[in-house]
């Protein structure tokens, strides 16, 4: 059996509290979703070299509810560059408290517009000086 492992980089690891928690005990997914906009962000920043927005969750697609104790962990990579904007692809894993056990419990995909100082669109550069390299 082929063991199946994250994409991306490890961006964003964090503890599932019981305060996440909805009506039915699992954690909230306006939570899992928040931890992967801040994710996402961390990334298209790193991209963009600056100031960026979330403008679209254009994909999310929750698999495994994520449980109270579980270890969040948020993998990002820039899925494709525009002129002023980039889509960046998720997975959100978590390490279950009682097995250790790791599992994809989200996937998404976010847009994101990089942005002057006055929050206008500006072009995001050829290459991110963070990673030195473009999407291949």
């Amino acid at each position: 059996m082929t063991k199946i492992e994250p994409k991306g980089e490890m961006t964003l690891r964090t503890l599932a509290l019981p305060a996440d928690v909805n009506v039915n005990g699992d954690i909230f997914g306006g939570w899992v979703l928040a931890q992967m906009d801040i994710a996402s962000g961390i990334v298209a920043a790193e991209r963009a070299d600056g100031r960026v927005t979330t403008v679209a969750v254009d994909a999310m697609k929750f698999i495994r509810p994520v449980q109270v104790g579980d270890v969040l962990c948020v993998y990002a990579w820039v899925e494709r560059v525009g002129t002023t904007s980039m889509a960046i692809g998720l997975e959100a894993w978590a390490r279950r408290r009682h097995t250790g056990e790791r599992e994809k419990v989200t996937e998404g995909l976010f847009t994101y517009v990089a942005i002057d100082d006055a929050g206008r669109p500006r072009p995001v550069p050829e290459k991110s000086r963070a990673k030195g390299s473009d999407v291949g």
